[in-house]
């Protein structure tokens, strides 16, 4: 109530103060106003009365001037006039105020002696009036002269009544101001501010749900406020439910990894020291959009799985800033804190020239090493000048952490992917007491399929600068010593998965990649309730009605089997028709890499396909491909996942593929059936899957009719214990062996650098 008190009176004397000086100027400008008026006028009379009285002084007939200012002395507004000789004294004058006239009157006798009209303000019988004097010449010789009575007490009351007007609206306005006040405070302040206390009281005690309490969706003076409490109110819910779930994991002697336990890990791990991401691709990328500016997250599995590890230890980040509105947001030093709404680490971004680009990114890494590491029959591509550019990007991204490293002892350096091969031993040869691992994230081929490379020799070197080198699957590490085997002068220790080469050692390990679970705590009731209205809302929104639904996300690229995804769905359809009408199959499918000839074929292809099998089974309110082509935000993509019957996930060829990981962890109702491809490294996990071979059409199109006709049931179990398994393994305990293995190193010293 204070606050509704202090802004009305606030309001309030605003008004006030603004009503005051308008009257005042109002009152000054129509007193001068009337005052100028009254003067024309008197004038005007005087100068039309001037003759005459000159020719009656002149006879000096007391009669004629006595009728002469009688005849004068009842107009509207004129109190009467009086003539005077050349002494002063009265000849004539108004009878009703001649007693009332001070004899002698100054003013005539100042005006005769000093020939000129004088006028000013006076009082009779206690009114306000006007008095206008001037001679009476005759041939340059003052005969006598003429005093003008005007009434002035119109004025006052003219003024008076401004005032009390003014006074009125103010009174009325300043009710208007206080009564509106207070419905707005109470409506925009005061209301929503209640049912924020009501629904915090609510989430303190369990009760409540963590969405903004209702009401409060029409644009606040609070929405910020709303906003944040909102995303405290979930933190604390998570924090919660996590601390509960770890609880009753103890109980069972077992122990989970959460956001905070690696954070508290971390800190006891690394005593305080920095934690240096580095990566081609940036986990926040700035892009204009009209004259704003838009903060995006680039698809991918890596960013995917990173962010939520480097948002818990506050480190560096670096990659290369690819958004065009990229360098309009950075320092000086090229940085800038992320994520926007909840700054928790460093990005560091690192220029390249459009040749480099070119080059190091869609010639060397994606067109020679990517086709070359998954065996999906697309044949590699080795140009000496996009090599040149590979080194060069290297030795840039070298430059970039030396220089943020230059005060750090030891520091923690983590390289992300195939991008960056030759970082480690750059890194190294600078900074030999750096602690330095590399993870590849996509498949090791074996000796011969790497043997292509002409610079295999060259990649091998660089990788080995680093202490420790992770994969996802153990057999993509047999598979990366047996390359360094054949391939270089050096010591395999096939017991401990190491190579030894120069005086230093080199471990090959594998730490299979995961994703965060999200909220361990979920109310299933609600979460069935939810998928309900989710899946309704999703299928008015691609405008189709139907029984079962399936999705796919992917990036579009050739190692993911969407064409054989699409052919395996028309088999179904050829070999069920009872399902014809009834599914439906949406591809969320984000374009990547459009700029070489491989990827912009096989999205025209996959169209294509799509079309064809739309053409050839569609009716007027159906059909069974929904393609969406375009860079979905990650709660559009979670969306699909928690209102679809199944997943697919055909990849011809995949390090881990996070989609299978990211689909099971939103599936807080237990149920949903992911379909996965038996060459990808989740498939070694995620056993309760049905797996497929994306070669085979026809097991594929068997594995979807299963799918869909599964019981109840058994989609439960199997969901149940793949949840189970990734809830254990998820990103916070990938990143914590993978930190600890590389933290507890013993590297060599500076004499004897790798």
């Amino acid at each position: 109530m204070k606050i509704t008190i202090r802004l009305t009176v606030s309001l309030l004397l605003a008004v006030a103060l603004v009503a005051v000086i308008f009257s005042y100027y109002q009152v000054r400008d129509e007193k001068e106003r009337l005052i100028n008026d009254l003067e024309r006028r008197t004038i005007v009379l005087a100068e039309s009365l001037q003759e005459s009285v000159k020719n009656l002084i002149q006879t000096n007939s007391s009669a004629k001037l006595n009728r002469f200012v009688e005849r004068f002395g009842n107009r509207e507004r004129l109190k009467g006039i009086a003539i005077y000789d050349i002494q002063g004294n009265v000849l004539a004058s108004t009878p009703k105020f001649a007693s009332k006239i001070p004899q002698p009157l100054p003013q005539v006798v100042t005006s005769i002696t000093e020939k000129r009209a004088i006028d000013s303000f006076t009082n009779i019988d206690g009114k306000k009036a006007y008095l206008y004097t001037f001679p009476i010449e005759q041939e340059d010789e003052i005969i006598g002269a003429l005093s003008i009575f005007q009434d002035a007490a119109y004025i006052n009351v003219r003024l008076k009544g401004i005032w009390r007007h003014n006074l009125l609206r103010f009174l009325i306005l300043s009710s208007l101001i206080a009564i509106t006040t207070l419905l707005m405070v109470r409506w925009s302040i005061t209301g929503p501010i209640a049912r924020i206390a009501v629904w915090m009281q609510d989430m303190r005690m369990g009760k409540g749900k963590i969405a903004k309490p209702a009401g409060l969706h029409r644009g606040d003076v609070l929405s910020p406020l709303i906003t944040e409490v909102t995303h405290l109110t979930k933190s604390l819910a998570m924090a919660r439910a996590m601390a509960e779930e770890e609880a009753k994991l103890r109980l069972h002697a077992e122990s989970l990894w959460t956001p905070n336990r690696l954070k508290e890990h971390m800190r006891a791990e690394l005593e305080g020291k920095k934690l240096f991401l580095i990566s081609n691709r940036e986990p926040y990328m700035h892009v204009k959009e009209g004259r704003s500016i838009k903060c995006i997250v680039p698809a991918g599995g890596l960013v995917t799985a990173l962010d939520p590890v480097m948002r818990v230890c506050d480190g560096i980040w670096i990659a290369h800033g690819s958004g065009d509105a990229d360098r309009e947001v950075v320092d000086a030093e090229n940085k800038l804190r992320v994520p926007p709404d909840e700054q928790a680490y460093t990005l560091k971004r690192v220029w390249l020239t459009k040749e480099e680009e070119d080059g190091y990114y869609y010639g060397f890494s994606n067109e020679g090493i990517w086709p070359l590491c998954h065996i999906t029959h697309t044949r590699p591509v080795f140009r000496l000048d996009d090599w040149v550019y590979y080194q060069r990007v290297n030795e840039k991204f070298a430059e970039a952490l030396l220089k943020e490293i230059s005060d750090e002892k030891a520091p923690l350096v983590l390289i992300q992917d195939y991008h960056l091969a030759l970082l480690p031993l750059l890194i190294k040869e600078k900074r030999p007491d750096a602690k330095v691992a590399l993870f590849w994230h996509i498949p090791w081929p074996n000796p011969e399929s790497f043997g292509i490379c002409p610079w295999q020799q060259e990649i091998l070197m660089g990788m080995l600068g680093a202490d420790i080198i992770g994969f996802h699957i153990q057999y993509h590490c047999n598979n990366f010593l047996d390359t360094v085997d054949r391939f270089l002068e050096s010591k395999i220790n096939w017991e401990q998965f190491s190579v030894e080469r120069g005086g230093s050692t080199t471990f090959v390990k594998p730490f299979p990649i995961s994703v965060d679970f999200g909220n361990l705590a979920v109310d299933k009731t609600a979460v069935i309730a939810e998928k309900e209205t989710l899946r309704e809302n999703l299928l008015k929104e691609i405008d189709i009605h139907v029984e079962y639904l399936g999705v796919g996300v992917d990036r579009l690229d050739y190692t993911k089997g969407i064409p054989e995804r699409f052919r395996a769905i028309e088999r179904f359809l050829e070999k069920y028709p009872e399902f014809i009408g009834k599914f439906t199959f949406v591809e969320l499918g984000a374009p990547s890499r459009t700029h070489i000839k491989r990827y912009h074929d096989l999205i025209a292809e996959v169209e294509e396909i799509a079309e064809k099998i739309n053409w050839k089974f569609q009716s007027k309110e159906w059909k069974p491909i929904v393609f969406l082509k375009a860079h979905h935000s990650h709660e559009t993509i979670n969306r699909y996942y928690k209102a679809s019957d199944i997943c697919m996930v055909t990849s011809l060829h995949d390090g881990m593929n996070l989609v299978a990981k990211e689909f099971i962890a939103s599936r807080g109702d237990e149920d949903g059936v992911l379909i996965l491809s038996q060459f990808t490294g989740a498939s070694r996990e995620l056993s309760d899957a049905v797996i497929v071979n994306p070669y085979d059409t026809e097991g594929m199109a068997d594995a979807i009719y299963s799918a869909l006709n599964m019981e109840a049931v058994e989609r439960s179990e199997r969901m149940k214990r793949m949840r189970a398994l990734i809830r254990e393994y998820n990103i916070y305990r990938w990143a914590g062996d993978l930190i600890t293995e590389l933290a507890r190193l013993r590297v060599s010293s500076a004499e004897n650098p790798k």
